[in-house]
């Protein structure tokens, strides 16, 4: 596992004032390593708590140590089971409450449910539940990390510190792609180029953007924009009126925008789960011309057949971080390789419990990374 050393954090991180408690809402133990890292990083130990799954499959949680006016910081990984996963947090936050804690903070490195962001005909914008749900339960607080759409942060009536993995992955290109200057930062869709734009410009490298892929599940056909008949002309309030509908999009051929050609090409994402897409953009650039493919993402979801159709693929390797507990994806595919983002969750955790200003972590970050 790569960790991304610093004097600054390493010189300041074990002071701790006291009356912080650390928990772990994960009833799953290979959710818990992240936990014990920055359990580690801050010199404290972790609290005493059981969390299990009754034999009905009911969730239950009990605190084994006095929390009341204390700083309860509570760190959950999103195991495979989602759904336990946010019953485990909810259900631990509000045992928190009724015992008369401080404050409590969640640590959800991985906000689930964040793709579900925007109306989708007749669904609903899960992420706005789930929030309202954790603040209902009793968060005070949230610390998070790249999540999915900034906009998330509205859904809470809470303070939401929004870390990025960005500064470790970076760091990652730098010293362990020796010939990364020979590298072009590549976004897989349109839609990526804002993250991939903020990559090349820090590495001082070119950009491609890859255009006219098949339509994912976020694009506009799917939204409620689509949702009306497809007449060319719909009935308005009066017969005599008539409102024009926008004519269909037309996907192109596909396209790499940018000079891949014997380049180093890097994908850069904050979320890798189904990896038809990346598959796809990887043929492309090999296609294209480039000779070596890496993958970079925040959050490393990799479900289902991921790891083996990495390691059949195109793609060199794919670096993301310990947000998402994924040791079992890593036996299955060698390509995988892990950044220890720790250290930024452990600072951040120290400063608010010591009510020092967070905006040193923030530094260099612009309203569009």
């Amino acid at each position: 596992m790569f960790c991304v050393p610093s004097a600054e954090f390493g010189a300041i991180m074990n002071i701790t004032k006291g009356g912080l408690v650390l928990f772990s809402a994960n009833s799953n133990s290979s959710c818990m390593e992240l936990s014990k890292r920055i359990a580690e990083r801050l010199g404290v130990e972790m609290g005493k708590v059981q969390v299990y799954q009754e034999p009905n499959r009911e969730t239950r949680v009990q605190i084994q140590e006095s929390v009341r006016g204390k700083d309860v910081f509570i760190i959950q990984t999103v195991s495979k089971d989602v759904n336990t996963t946010i019953m485990e947090l909810l259900i631990m936050v509000y045992a928190c409450k009724t015992s008369c804690a401080k404050s409590i903070i969640g640590v959800i490195p991985y906000f689930p449910y964040s793709k579900q962001c925007k109306m989708r005909k007749r669904g609903s914008i899960v992420s706005k539940l789930l929030a309202s749900m954790m603040c209902k339960a009793g968060l005070t607080h949230l610390i998070t990390m790249d999540l999915h759409q900034k906009e998330i942060q509205g859904f809470f009536n809470i303070p939401v510190d929004n870390l990025r993995a960005s500064p470790f992955l970076l760091q990652y290109i730098q010293e362990e792609i020796p010939d990364y200057r020979n590298a072009v930062i590549v976004a897989k869709s349109p839609a990526s180029a804002k993250r991939a734009q903020s990559f090349a410009e820090r590495l001082r490298l070119g950009i491609a953007v890859i255009h006219g892929e098949a339509q994912d599940a976020e694009s506009d056909m799917v939204d409620g924009r689509h949702s009306p008949p497809t007449a060319k002309y719909v009935a308005a309030i009066h017969p005599s009126l008539e409102i024009p509908m926008l004519i269909p999009k037309e996907k192109p051929p596909i396209t790499v925008v940018g000079d891949v050609g014997g380049r180093i090409a890097i994908i850069v994402d904050d979320i890798i789960d189904d990896v038809d897409s990346f598959l796809a953009a990887a043929e492309t650039l090999k296609e294209r011309g480039a000779y070596k493919i890496f993958v970079m993402a925040t959050h490393g979801l990799l479900s289902s057949d991921a790891p083996r159709l990495i390691e059949e693929s195109a793609i060199d390797e794919v670096v993301v971080t310990n947000t998402i507990p994924h040791e079992i994806q890593k036996l299955q595919c060698p390509k995988i390789k892990t950044v220890d983002i720790s250290m930024i969750l452990s600072e951040a955790i120290r400063r608010i419990h010591n009510g020092e200003s967070m905006s040193y972590l923030f530094r260099n970050i612009g309203l569009d990374d």
